[in-house]
């Protein structure tokens, strides 16, 4: 689909006024116009017509405990290195940290226009399918051979121990946000702390790389132009990215439950398998890929965890994003799954 946006979902609304004021003394005076961009479950994403001048606002969702999750310092801090050196990350224009503008700090940056492939392929795009996901693989490439250093991102993360600290991390964070018993999520947290893999050299990593996360050029709707969400980027490993983005890659031949939480058009007919993305990463990186494996079922592990803290903010009445009350679905679909790799 077009990258559109809608009148804002009940409850998301910004206090256009306030945001208005603030907005006028740093781009200008015109009106104001704000709209919301539908896809999406943790940042939200809305945009803003400045007269006849269009930007993308960012702010964390309404209602999250989890405010390490929802750095906005953090996202501005990656793209403000990287949008001078690479032209798929959006140019960041300006940050507020005064909550009292919109109740939140926020950023503002360049909007982006194309297409944004979300969970149907387009009967226009079906004919591109093997492409569209060899260009899905070959910027996740192109983006963990960034030089990060010379990028000035040299204090951005700390890659040593990443894993490990992944692991115990996102442990720390099923048991804080859980409120169903599911043992597959723990027999998963335990597998993963028990074969801890070494790590290769380090890269920028997304940490979550996936279709609706990328621009595609409307002209040609095979190549990237922009990537989104930058909300948990760091410095690790970069096969821990490869991993996360396989677990969103849910297949044609992949149980119900798993297709039900699709979020990208991945089991359509001519995409790719998870053994071929592997396969193109592998050919086009050079990296040794001999315990993908781990990072995918570690990629499960973790988005499941996501959609637990999700799922939790709609049971404790702090959103009435309907989209929210069947996360627990998803958690346990992907749970079971990491269990089922984690034997193979």
């Amino acid at each position: 689909m077009i990258d559109a946006a809608r009148p804002p979902r009940p409850g998301e609304e910004l206090p256009v006024d306030r945001l208005a004021a603030y907005l006028g003394e740093r781009l200008g005076g015109d009106p104001l116009a704000v709209a919301q961009f539908p896809g999406g479950h943790s940042n939200l994403t809305y945009l803003l017509t400045v007269g006849e001048r269009e930007y993308v606002l960012r702010r964390p969702p309404f209602g999250s405990r989890v405010k390490s999750a929802h750095d906005m310092g953090r996202e501005v801090r990656v793209l403000s290195h990287l949008a001078p050196v690479w032209p798929l990350a959006p140019r960041p224009i300006l940050y507020c940290e005064d909550e009292g503008v919109i109740g939140a700090k926020f950023y503002v940056m360049e909007r982006v226009r194309g297409v944004v492939v979300r969970r149907d392929l387009p009967a226009e795009l079906a004919p591109h399918a093997r492409r569209l996901c060899e260009s899905l693989v070959d910027t996740l490439v192109a983006l963990h051979a960034i030089d990060w250093r010379a990028a000035g991102l040299g204090g951005f993360g700390n890659p040593d121990g990443y894993v490990e600290r992944q692991v115990v991390g996102w442990t720390k964070r099923w048991h804080d946000a859980r409120t169903d018993d599911i043992p597959e999520v723990d027999a998963v947290a335990a597998w993963l702390a028990a074969h801890l893999p070494p790590s290769g050299p380090a890269s920028i990593v997304h940490n979550d790389f996936k279709f609706d996360n990328l621009v595609f050029d409307r002209d040609d709707p095979t190549r990237v132009v922009a990537i989104l969400d930058w909300e948990m980027a760091t410095i690790g490993d970069p096969l821990a990215d490869l991993g996360t983005a396989l677990c969103y890659w849910v297949q044609a031949d992949d149980p119900p439950e798993l297709q039900a939480m699709r979020f990208g058009p991945t089991a359509a007919p001519g995409m790719m398998t998870r053994a071929e993305i592997v396969a193109r990463y592998a050919d086009k990186s050079g990296r040794n890929l001999e315990r993908i494996g781990y990072h995918y079922v570690l990629g499960l592990f973790k988005t499941a965890i996501v959609a637990q803290q999700i799922y939790r903010r709609w049971k404790d009445g702090l959103t009435t994003d309907d989209r929210f009350a069947h996360m627990i679905l998803g958690v346990r679909a992907m749970a079971q799954q990491a269990a089922r790799a984690s034997r193979a």
